[in-house]
């Protein structure tokens, strides 16, 4: 069974449409780049499938299951903004993780920030805007769980961290699970992904393994979504 699945998946924004009668299915132990122009819907798609958004029209299903109680053991997701309590450190951070989570792995996440040199003691609101990204990446990858939801983990941190958080993804991702992540940088994520989604205006476009691409096209995912989307913002 697919672990998440979309059937006619639309959603609206007013009169905007953020999803466009999405159809699409991702299966158990796959590293999936969902990739498209900025406004292009993946944003959207995240949050429905993290439940804090409700389709206008179809269905998205995790493990064959509406968004919803049941579905929130199964999915560790990061958003794209910051959400972690300023007023809150890291050892508070790990205890409400802890106690919200049974699939935290307290030990990997202690792991990760000593690597990093990051205190336990410290406070959110005295780290910069690359470490709270770190600290939050390493509290959603340190779960154990079945589908993990990343929207850009690398956006706002500098080359050599970029390296050490797939390095964090790459040797924190359970092999029977799978991860989707949004991102603009391709060609830093490119070598880890197995497959890649690309949307446009809320529709799919393209849903191949990299392998394919590679072999079939003669051209790296960042050289496709270049052709593909030349003319698209």
């Amino acid at each position: 069974m697919a672990i998440l699945e979309c059937k006619d998946l639309t959603k609206y924004y007013d009169r905007t449409l953020g999803l466009d009668h999405l159809s699409l299915q991702l299966e158990p132990g796959r590293i999936v780049g969902l990739l498209g122009p900025n406004g292009s819907g993946k944003t959207t798609l995240l949050k429905i499938a993290n439940g804090l958004l409700t389709p206008s029209s179809g269905q998205l299903l995790i493990d064959g299951k509406a968004p919803g109680p049941d579905t929130r053991r199964l999915v560790s997701y990061l958003p794209e903004r910051t959400y972690l309590s300023d007023w809150m450190t890291v050892v508070q951070l790990l205890d409400f993780f802890c106690d919200f989570y049974p699939d935290f792995d307290r030990e990997a996440a202690e792991h990760m920030l000593t690597a990093l040199e990051i205190s336990p003691t410290q406070r959110i609101k005295q780290m910069s805007k690359g470490t709270r990204e770190k600290v939050q990446l390493i509290l959603v990858m340190s779960r154990r769980t079945r589908l993990y939801l990343l929207d850009e983990p690398i956006g706002g941190v500098d080359p050599a961290t970029r390296d050490y958080i797939i390095h964090t993804i790459l040797t924190n991702f359970h092999p029977d699970s799978t991860l989707l992540i949004s991102t603009h940088l391709i060609a830093d994520v490119e070598r880890i992904l197995d497959d890649v989604v690309f949307i446009s205006r809320g529709q799919l476009v393209l849903h191949q393994s990299v392998d394919q691409i590679r072999q079939e096209r003669g051209c790296s995912v960042d050289d496709l979504f270049r052709e593909v989307f030349r003319y698209a913002e």
